[in-house]
């Protein structure tokens, strides 16, 4: 059995200035003609999932196959802000996610500047008695709750996560798409770069390749977008409630997220949607849909405070977001092999778990942990 057509060679689009970047690219070597394990997805999950296996089990030969570069999905477009729980809330069995995340980062040496002191919650009633936040946004909009969490910089966490796979020996490949796999034993996949086979396998392709994962009515691809203000003096930081440093996220409608980055304050809103995830790739940040996003998304920031009124912007840059269905992630076995894990599906809360559930990913496929049994909607029945 087979999944054709699912990872097209994608073209470097325009997705706008993100402020941060990924300081790595894998050396050309020649495509190995076996291994013990593949990995596709060269994002937070795949990347950590790799470094993983190969720690674990030295002795092992593993494979990264990214279609673009690393970094070039969701994991290096994110706006980098970390939360304990799922988007669907407590899931049985899903443990310490931000605990797991530090040690893990620890553990492979990466520095990705991660700052944890706790996530606002906003809302428009029964705020926190000494709310520091209080703006103006379809309502009075203030802190009404306090949760884990806090911030990371995505691109040292993808530069990070590739020299530790690097360091630990995986193989890297980018632009090495995947055209079709053969559900054989052991896995035979179709690439950019040539034919190859795995015994065992994980996708990481999170909103891409949705054929690949068998994900076509499980899962919709969206475009998120996110933009980074002027540098703020620390009196205006002050002032519009700020100076903890807490990212924050509303509760209900209309949505809207934020973070400090240095001396930026970097907000984020609005989706755009497709009929074909595929088509992700052509999309502008200048034109059509994603533009009238960002003017919206400006507009509402000049008017959440006085002291950001005239306010200038530096960065404007989106990424894609698969949201899946329930906001349940994906964490199973692939529908046509035992030997193939597919992950992802983390609607928008995946900068802290990608990397825990890839590592997670990682000790399954080794035999050492099961996987979890989190129930999604099922659209075919």
């Amino acid at each position: 059995m087979s999944a054709e057509g699912s990872e097209p060679t994608r073209k470097h689009k325009n997705w706008g200035n993100r402020p941060w970047t990924v300081k790595f690219r894998a050396k050309p070597q020649a495509l190995p003609e076996t291994v013990d394990f593949a990995v596709v997805g060269g994002g937070f999950t795949g990347l950590a999932a790799a470094a993983w296996i190969k720690r674990a089990a030295p002795e092992k030969s593993v494979a990264l196959l990214e279609a673009e570069t690393f970094g070039s999905g969701a994991s290096g477009h994110t706006g980098g802000m970390a939360l304990a729980e799922s988007a669907a809330g407590k899931l049985p069995g899903l443990g310490d996610v931000l605990s797991g995340y530090q040690r893990i980062l620890h553990e492979l040496r990466v520095d990705g500047d991660v700052h944890l002191p706790g996530v606002y919650e906003l809302g428009r009633t029964m705020p926190l008695k000494n709310s520091p936040i209080h703006w103006s946004d379809s309502g009075d909009l203030r802190a009404v709750n306090e949760v884990a969490g806090g911030t990371i910089d995505p691109g040292k966490v993808v530069t990070g996560l590739a020299v530790a796979a690097e360091r630990a020996g995986v193989l890297l490949f980018e632009q090495a798409s995947i055209a079709r796999c053969a559900f054989l034993d052991p896995i035979r996949l179709y690439t950019s770069l040539g034919i190859f086979q795995a015994r065992q396998v994980i996708f990481a392709t999170n909103a891409y390749s949705l054929e690949l994962t068998r994900w076509n009515r499980r899962v919709e691809t969206c475009f998120t977008i996110a933009v980074a203000t002027e540098p703020f003096p620390k009196s205006i930081i002050e002032e519009i409630g700020l100076a903890n440093r807490k990212p924050f996220y509303t509760v209900d409608l209309p949505y809207l997220w934020g973070r400090l980055l240095g001396e930026q304050v970097i907000f984020g809103s609005g989706l755009v949607h497709f009929t074909d995830w595929s088509k992700i790739d052509s999309l502008d940040v200048e034109t059509g849909a994603a533009a009238e996003v960002f003017v919206r998304l400006e507009n509402r920031i000049r008017n959440l405070h006085p002291k950001v009124r005239g306010v200038n912007f530096t960065h404007r840059w989106g990424g894609p977001i698969a949201i899946s269905d329930g906001w349940v992630p994906i964490f199973e076995r692939h529908p046509e092999s035992t030997n193939a894990i597919v992950l992802g599906g983390y609607s928008g809360h995946g900068v802290a778990q990608s990397v825990y559930l890839g590592a997670w990913a990682a000790e399954a496929l080794l035999g050492k942990r099961e996987l979890p049994a989190w129930k999604q909607p099922d659209r075919e029945k």
